[in-house]
């Protein structure tokens, strides 16, 4: 059984499919019709950034899309690469939208004005430097639920965003929320590394000012 997977926010780069533009005329085609679509030089943002433009999500939803259909293209026409055994197109949250475009159950330009859109509303529901989100490794989902419930107050705002997969969980709220948060897991970390436990607890954590990286839904 064979599967295609594309990747979500977080996967983002400045310079992300260059070389692919720089090789196929029809990546630059798919990049000038995303020019048009969106009314704006997303493509230049793709190539050549600035970082913090194609970090805000309203950005950097279509600029995904956008790569990963024309990296999809090339595989299919250029090197006529048969996807007609692939039993699945799926997407990792906003992959879900290149699977959608590259399965054929849903036009780029539709998709590129829905990601548009959804972009916007999701920068505008958190406002720069007003969220944040933290990974945590090592605990159960059920450790740090107990854990929220047992230091939750007034104004404090953090909850479990996602259950990615064992040991690996998604915390988000407002920022001070967070850095409270992780003050306490810090101190959770040494205490059980202070015992020589073979457990272990670690942080990724990622402001989102403007910038998301999408976990698992």
């Amino acid at each position: 059984m064979n599967a295609l997977l594309f990747p979500g926010q977080g996967s983002q780069v400045v310079g992300m499919g260059s070389e692919f533009y720089s090789n196929f005329d029809i990546v630059k085609k798919i990049f000038k019709q995303a020019d048009e679509k969106l009314n704006y030089p997303i493509s230049k943002l793709i190539l050549e950034g600035p970082e913090n433009k194609l970090q805000l999500t309203e950005n950097t939803q279509p600029a995904i899309l956008t790569v990963s259909y024309a990296i999809f293209k090339v595989l299919k026409d250029e090197f006529e690469f048969d996807f007609s055994s692939f039993k699945y197109f799926a997407g990792h949250s906003l992959g879900e939208y290149s699977a959608l475009v590259c399965s054929n159950s849903l036009k780029f330009n539709d998709a590129l004005y829905l990601l548009r859109e959804r972009g916007k509303a999701m920068q505008e529901a958190v406002p720069l430097g007003t969220g944040s989100m933290v990974a945590i490794l090592g605990m159960k989902t059920e450790e740090i639920i107990k854990l929220l419930n047992s230091v939750k107050k007034d104004k404090f705002v953090c909850e479990v965003a996602n259950d990615n997969a064992n040991g690996q969980v998604i915390v988000s709220g407002n920022k001070e929320s967070v850095e409270s948060l992780q003050i306490i897991l810090k101190e959770k970390k040494n205490k059980i590394n202070s015992t020589k436990s073979k457990r272990t607890v670690s942080l990724f954590v990622n402001e989102t000012s403007g910038r998301y990286h999408e976990t698992k839904n």
